[in-house]
């Protein structure tokens, strides 16, 4: 085995120990001359506070070469640390969904749709409240919880998947990161995210293109807005939207979301393959 990618979690303490104890063992794999390229793919903490890992890279006198993080770290160069999308919940046993005609052609009967978590004092409260004293509930499917859950039961997945099929939008408010799993299942669907394009606290890169930046790279078709009391103009113009228009769109965010996985897949390998191998 001479070369290793090692898939991460650094989104929590516990998981932090965990990976840290794998780090351990290939650096002894490392010494031993067993293993001699290392990459990681890290699922890194949502306010982009990852200096846990910074002594296991390269460029650090650590033997990591190539570090691929979820989230918009300040430490992406794209010469040994790269972006990589948060992608679907699949720990939550969100499928791997297939494109298919039925999916771009068929009459959806509500507007938009937001399953999640409705934290205190958050914009999610706002998104509620507006969606109310607009009286428009019955234009979108809403189920919201108090408290978040790790796992979904085959009832929610279920409900969540039939939301995300029959609604033209998905609701997309920040929650601890303004990247979500919501974002990349909706467009899995074909349901155009309406994101929240605010900055969360932590220590993640701000700019003109932040947040989101992979995303806003790649050209992703979404919908964003900077408080959800633009909400209403939105949805009143989707209304006047024919369903040639609906299903237009539909396609092109299909489209673009699978040229933007194979292009994430391909710069995964070219990069893995211009470190590791170029010299072999």
């Amino acid at each position: 085995m001479n070369s290793l990618v090692l898939v991460l979690n650094g989104r929590e303490q516990q998981k932090i120990s965990y990976s840290t104890r794998w780090l351990e063992h290939v650096h002894a794999l490392v010494q031993a001359r067993t293993v001699s390229h290392v990459a990681v793919v890290l699922l890194g903490n949502e306010h982009c506070v990852n200096d846990w890992i910074s002594p296991y890279l390269k460029r650090n006198g650590g033997f990591v070469e190539l570090l691929f993080v979820v989230y918009d770290s300040p430490w992406v160069n794209n010469i040994d640390v790269f972006q990589w999308p948060l992608g679907v919940a699949t720990y939550r046993q969100f499928p791997i969904i297939k494109p298919s005609l039925q999916m771009v052609t068929s009459i959806r009967p509500y507007l938009c749709n937001f399953q999640g978590t409705i934290y205190k004092n958050s914009s999610r409260e706002i998104l509620m409240h507006v969606l109310k004293q607009a009286g428009l509930e019955k234009d979108c499917i809403t189920t919201a919880r108090d408290k978040w859950l790790p796992q979904e039961t085959v009832d929610s997945l279920g409900r969540y998947q039939t939301a995300l099929s029959q609604s033209d939008l998905t609701l997309c408010p920040v929650g601890v990161n303004t990247e979500c799993y919501r974002i990349y299942e909706a467009c899995a669907y074909g349901s155009v995210p309406v994101v929240e394009d605010v900055q969360t606290p932590g220590a993640c890169v701000t700019g003109p293109s932040s947040p989101l930046r992979l995303l806003k790279a790649a050209g992703a078709p979404f919908i964003f807005l900077r408080d959800w009391k633009e909400l209403p103009a939105i949805l009143e113009k989707e209304r006047r939207m024919g369903q040639d228009q609906r299903m237009e769109r539909r396609k092109r965010l299909i489209e673009w979301y699978t040229s933007f996985r194979q292009q994430m897949k391909d710069r995964f390998t070219e990069v893995i393959e211009e470190t590791f191998f170029k010299n072999a």
